[in-house]
């Protein structure tokens, strides 16, 4: 079968047709791939950009051109495909031996472990509904106007609330720290 009729059935979402692109384009597509990347990446990495070309290709069947053919359509998500995976993929440059040890030694671990005992304190001892509206706002992420409904506040009651708690928090981390 011709390129242009292979498009057509895609076009029409035939599974067929996607296996039998997969099956005659495959070598083309991780041809260009590995020529992009130039050899930057490892036979696992062109396999799963191989399979995300395919993938765009099924999923944008019904937007091909079967007088375009396929071949310059599939180079060029490749192409764009491996270049994303480049961007994300950068190699670092060397750690400078005099490079400071980027892991926290046991007294940051220590005074982290301390500081966070503070604050869950702090957060413990805000009167409800502060503490509700603290922990669902900031640490379980549910949107402000949900929690302040939940809660029945206004959005704007809600909004000072959160001011006057984080206020109270920063008084509470600060107690007992000695400032330079």
């Amino acid at each position: 079968m011709d390129e242009r009729k292979l498009a057509k059935k895609l076009n029409r979402h035939s599974r067929g047709a996607l296996d039998q692109a997969v099956g005659r384009y495959t070598p083309y597509v991780s041809a260009v791939i590995l020529r992009t990347l130039s050899g930057r990446a490892c036979r696992e990495d062109v396999e799963e950009l191989c399979a995300d070309v395919f993938v765009a290709l099924w999923t944008h069947a019904d937007t091909l051109d079967p007088e375009q053919g396929l071949r310059p359509w599939l180079a060029a998500v490749a192409k764009n495909r491996a270049t994303d995976w480049l961007r994300c993929h950068r190699p670092s440059g060397p750690i400078p031996e005099d490079a400071p040890d980027p892991s926290p030694g046991p007294e940051e671990l220590t005074q982290r472990r301390e500081q966070s005992a503070r604050l869950w304190a702090a957060v413990d001892a805000l009167s409800e509904p502060d503490r509700t509206l603290f922990l669902r706002y900031y640490y379980e992420g549910d949107k402000l106007k949900t929690v302040a409904a939940e809660l029945g506040l206004s959005e704007t009651a809600a909004k000072q609330r959160l001011f006057r708690g984080r206020k109270a928090l920063k008084a509470a981390l600060q107690e007992g720290v000695e400032t330079p």
